[in-house]
């Protein structure tokens, strides 16, 4: 299956294409530091400017968060989940970290497949 990534939008001429990259891509927002042990938000967005339809056949079908090659988390989302309008799915997951993590989301459009956010890094201290 292709993986989709996120392009900086602003190095794009064509607003649909902005548009399409956008809404399908997952962003990952956290600290970028955490502590050993403790309770550790991650919140996965999809979308940072354009909305994605919630559609009957057009919809964020899951969102994952990984840890490298390893998944933490995920989040499923069937059609009218967002009232069949459309919006930014988004989800907040609480992970313990034991260990630096390097933290990826991925995404499955019904559309138009599986995307990828861009990689964050977290400290995690003692």
């Amino acid at each position: 299956m292709k993986i989709n990534r996120y392009v900086d939008i602003s190095t794009i001429d064509r607003e649909a294409k902005k548009d399409y990259i956008d809404r399908h891509s997952p962003f990952v927002h956290c600290e970028k530091t955490a502590k050993k042990g403790e309770k550790f938000n991650v919140k996965v967005k999809m979308g940072d400017e354009y909305p994605h339809p919630d559609e009957f056949d057009h919809y964020i079908s899951y969102i994952q968060l990984w840890d490298g090659e390893n998944m933490l988390a995920q989040a499923n989302f069937t059609a009218g989940a967002l009232g069949n309008q459309a919006d930014h799915a988004e989800v907040d997951f609480k992970i313990v970290p034991k260990k630096n993590m390097k933290l990826t989301a991925m995404s499955f459009c019904t559309k138009h497949g599986l995307w990828q956010s861009d990689e964050v890094l977290v400290e995690v201290s003692e």
